[in-house]
């Protein structure tokens, strides 16, 4: 059992938004559907490790968040 845990709340703007942002987490964490958007949970044993995971996940998504206001400038 994990000692340490965080969820996240996501609620994007577009349902274009949500699919893109939760297959940037497809390998990393598990994606909970919710009615207007997902959240995730990371869970580790310490809270080092849980602020490593989280850091990866983060950067994840923000990566993911920038290429589609990227895309959405040229569209």
């Amino acid at each position: 059992m994990a000692a340490w845990s965080i969820d996240l709340h996501l609620h994007p703007e577009s349902t274009l938004d949500a699919n893109a942002l939760a297959a940037s987490l497809a390998t990393e964490c598990e994606v909970e559907w919710a009615d207007h958007g997902f959240s995730i949970r990371v869970e580790e044993a310490t809270c080092k490790d849980l602020r490593a995971m989280w850091n990866t996940r983060l950067r994840g998504l923000i990566a993911t968040d920038n290429v589609l206001k990227v895309l959405g400038k040229h569209s």
